[in-house]
């Protein structure tokens, strides 16, 4: 059932911001990830004002994609925009990604509520490519993962100005694995791990 929730203007002034790269402006001020969320009385879409990042907060960072994930609550959900910088063999890329976040120790009504409201704010985003949902903490758990849902094996070689690192599946025998009809990944460190939702942005 729709909630029939309202989107806050300052959600819609936030995505104009981080969609339009203005030209002379001060490329460390820009927004690379702004979170929103269901306002307390659970009428209104917000922006969570201080769940923010801008470029000059990523310099130096090793890793963005754990610095995204650190941001997220543990406990409750979000709407997420994050401005993705990339590069194929090809040509660099700047990519919009629509984050829904919904961890599995929030509460059954909010992940509905979230679940529910989801479809008026990204009707506010035009142009959105990618779509990520996240419904607990393995969905999160490494970025090379990250990397190959953006862009499949071997086409995106840097995320944010870093090498991209990409897992890789191993036979567990000469052949799929026996017990599973599929190939098993490597240990913990190299492993494989499916995302909820991640692809082409559909409505």
């Amino acid at each position: 059932m729709a909630s029939g929730i309202a989107v806050h203007d300052d959600v819609v002034l936030t995505f104009d911001k981080i969609r339009v790269r203005l030209q002379g402006a001060d490329k460390q001020e820009q927004l690379k990830l702004v979170l929103f969320k269901i306002s307390d009385d659970g009428k209104c879409i917000v922006v969570d004002e201080d769940k923010c990042l801008k470029v000059k907060d990523l310099n130096g960072e090793e890793d963005v994609f754990r610095k995204i994930v650190n941001m997220m609550p543990t406990e409750d959900c979000r709407y997420a925009l994050y401005d993705c910088s990339w590069e194929s063999k090809d040509s660099p890329k700047e990519d919009l990604v629509f984050i829904m976040w919904a961890p599995e120790h929030s509460t059954i009504k909010k992940k509905m509520k979230y679940a529910s409201s989801k479809q008026y704010i990204k009707a506010k985003f035009q142009g959105l490519k990618f779509e990520w949902q996240v419904n607990d903490m393995s969905d999160a758990k490494d970025s090379s993962v990250f990397i190959d849902k953006l862009g499949g094996r071997g086409v995106v070689k840097k995320l944010e100005g870093k090498e991209a690192l990409h897992t890789q599946l191993v036979h567990r025998g000469p052949g799929p694995d026996p017990e599973r009809g599929q190939y098993r990944p490597q240990p913990p460190s190299c492993q494989s791990i499916s995302y909820s939702s991640w692809g082409p942005h559909a409505t």
